[in-house]
């Protein structure tokens, strides 16, 4: 695995030297699976603020040739990177039992074949202002809603959440990701964009799934 991949938690929790970071920034403007991997990391940031990294003793302990300092610099670096993508790995799978989504978007040449599956009782919609269509799934788990979106329509740049509304008008978030240029579902980029995620709203409790911009207008909302 190439450094530039290993630094998505590290990026993610806005770790990185500024050298590092825009080196990443670049990495990421070409590969698809770390611009999904970070997606995927965001929902997590706020659980993981305030950790610090552990270092074994033999971490500080001097050595007196500066080319021993300097590798010894090096090691401790590594080792707070893979602490770092370590911690946000184990965050993602508890939050994930505990019934929280995390999303996987499929940016920008789509998920995997297998890696998201539409299921469950499925509810479509259309928005005739914004032109974005959008498939739920659902399926009934013991935690909550296990969800799956299917979304095409949307152009990029933006930032969009898929929010969980119940039937008393409770707002949950799904799961987030980020759409690239030109889009998903859209000239020069035809394929779907597709995120799973859970909710702990009960299926029966479920009153529609709104697909917004961040800090902005909602894309499409779907009933269920």
């Amino acid at each position: 695995m190439s450094t530039e991949h290993i630094d998505v938690g590290a990026y993610a929790l806005g770790l990185l030297e500024d050298d590092d970071n825009a080196a990443f920034e670049a990495h990421l403007a070409s590969c698809p699976s770390c611009h999904a991997e970070l997606a995927a990391f965001a929902p997590m940031k706020s659980l993981l603020t305030g950790l610090g990294p552990v270092f074994s003793p033999e971490d500080f302990v001097e050595e007196p040739p500066v080319a021993d300092l300097m590798r010894k610099r090096a090691e401790v670096s590594r080792r707070r990177r893979r602490w770092t993508v370590a911690v946000a790995a184990a965050a993602c799978v508890a939050a994930l039992g505990g019934g929280l989504g995390i999303g996987f978007a499929a940016a920008p040449g789509g998920p995997a074949p297998g890696t998201v599956v539409m299921a469950g009782a499925l509810h479509s919609a259309v928005d005739a202002q914004t032109g974005v269509t959008g498939t739920v799934g659902l399926l009934t788990k013991a935690w909550g809603t296990y969800v799956t979106l299917d979304l095409a329509g949307v152009r990029g740049p933006l930032e969009c959440e898929l929010i969980a509304v119940s039937k008393t008008g409770e707002q949950r978030v799904v799961t987030g990701w980020l759409v690239g240029v030109p889009g998903d579902g859209v000239a020069g980029h035809p394929a779907h964009l597709l995120v799973q995620g859970g909710t702990a709203i009960p299926l029966t409790s479920l009153a529609s799934f709104d697909v917004i911009v961040v800090n902005g207008p909602t894309l499409v909302r779907i009933p269920v």
